[in-house]
């Protein structure tokens, strides 16, 4: 009996290519927290360089427990994990009430320590919301996912800093637009494995033009040393403050939220659906990975929701073509010299790739909503109301801006709120009470209408 494809091992040539290029779908997700908070404490440029790189030796240590897994730790599929971004805006916040700033990383690092072991503890328990994820919820969700990365990629697109002159200039839009054209040509005109890397030859392609231009930034490959090691608790020990503990705990309910999620749109991209075991796995490897990182100097780990996308694109469905991507993450963290060639990229080529991975997610999503039984009439408000909360932060940031700053962390996810939307009404529609469902020809059809067009038929 043949391997299923999550299991299969392909080509060391492919395999390298195929994971370098989920590296760098990811490594801007991965470098922007620490680049955010190291900022925010005022560290020199040694350490931040020492920081980021940390950063990627612990995405690569998580990635190995999701892939590869260990005992009833890893969901076992192509799932790349990383720092969550869920986590920036308290961390920050732990920073700015913090009186001596040398203090701010280890009060952290404890915060994240806890927040990790419980959450590994929480795990079996948290997994068994499954059953009330059908293709209605997971559809809505997965769509959500895509939506709210899109932003991501819009921003990239315009340039890294948004205080600069020529943000959002026609030569950064414009090089975003042709990475993305040249992703597409690629696809729609080449076969076989240059297609499946086409996000990498684009990534490629779009760097080579933009030497010219002069967006391309070679100073990280000149300053970066060969080889450094991520010290353990190379900032100090980590120093356990409840504050601080109670608003990462808070994250890493946000972070458990949206990896469930990932993980059910992960496996129905690749044909293997993410049962009860594997979440609790994958939840475990999540927040073990999360307890770990702080030893190496890294942050809260968690799914990257863009690699999902590249998944879905490629439809390379094997973990271990993820591993090796999570083999070059260690690499890079042990070889500053080599992850500056990643930050090379400029980032409005980031956001060209990024429209391609980023919408593959919604159009997966979108697929999913195609088997949830829209003909019913409750399951068309389930996703409608439930991608309206989700779009808020989206679409008015500052909706929430008079909540207390610990739920903001929850609200201002609009992938959280707006799969708890979904679970909840899909609770009160379809579980609890008598069951009357209609079908519908269209979302704003009346009630009588329905009731005519079926008596019609």
């Amino acid at each position: 009996m043949a391997d299923h494809p999550v299991d299969e091992k392909l080509p060391a040539l492919k395999m390298a290519t195929t994971g370098l290029q989920h590296v760098a779908a990811m490594y801007a997700g991965v470098v922007a927290p620490p680049l955010i908070v190291g900022a925010a404490i005022g560290l020199t440029a040694t350490d931040l360089t020492f920081l980021t790189g940390a950063c990627l030796f612990t995405a690569g240590l998580a990635t190995f427990l999701q892939t590869l897994g260990v005992w009833k730790i890893g969901a076992r599929l192509p799932f790349v994990n990383g720092v969550t971004f869920a986590g920036v805006a308290p961390m920050t916040a732990i920073v700015a009430s913090t009186e001596d700033k040398s203090d701010a990383l280890p009060i952290i690092f404890g915060a994240v320590i806890v927040a990790g072991l419980l959450g590994f503890l929480a795990a079996p328990v948290f997994c068994k919301a499954i059953r009330f994820f059908p293709p209605v919820v997971t559809g809505s969700v997965i769509t959500l996912i895509g939506v709210s990365l899109l932003p991501v990629a819009f921003g990239w697109a315009q340039g890294p800093d948004p205080a600069a002159h020529d943000y959002g200039s026609a030569t950064n839009l414009g090089l975003a637009a042709g990475t993305l054209l040249i992703v597409l040509l690629l696809r729609r005109f080449t076969t076989g494995f240059v297609k499946q890397i086409a996000v990498l030859l684009g990534l490629v392609v779009g760097t080579l033009i933009a030497i010219p231009l002069g967006v391309t930034d070679f100073g990280p490959v000149a300053d970066a040393d060969v080889i450094g090691f991520p010290t353990p608790f190379h900032f100090g020990a980590p120093q356990f403050q409840l504050a601080a503990i109670l608003s990462l705990c808070v994250v890493m309910v946000v972070s458990m939220t949206e990896s469930t999620a990932d993980m059910l749109a992960l496996g129905e991209i690749v044909d293997r659906p993410a049962d009860e075991k594997t979440i609790a796995a994958g939840l475990r490897a999540d927040t073990l990975g999360s307890a770990i990182s702080p030893l190496f100097n890294g942050f809260m780990c968690s799914a990257f929701a863009q690699n999902i996308g590249l998944v879905a694109m490629t439809r390379i469905r094997s973990r271990y073509v993820v591993a090796a991507g999570g083999g070059f993450l260690v690499l890079m963290g042990l070889c500053p010299m080599a992850a500056s060639l990643i930050a090379v990229v400029p980032r409005p080529v980031l956001g060209g790739a990024g429209v391609v991975l980023f919408g593959s997610v919604a159009a997966s999503g979108i697929q999913t909503l195609v088997r949830a039984g829209l003909e019913k009439d409750d399951n068309v408000l389930i996703v409608a109301v439930s991608l309206a909360v989700g779009i808020i932060p989206i679409t008015a940031p500052e909706f929430y801006h008079a909540f207390p700053e610990t739920a903001r962390i929850v609200l201002d996810s609009g992938i959280s709120t707006g799969c708890v939307a979904a679970v909840l009404l899909n609770l009160v529609f379809n579980h609890l009470g008598n069951k009357d469902t209609q079908d519908v020809t269209h979302p704003m059809q009346s009630g009588e209408e329905i009731t005519g067009a079926s008596r019609a038929v």
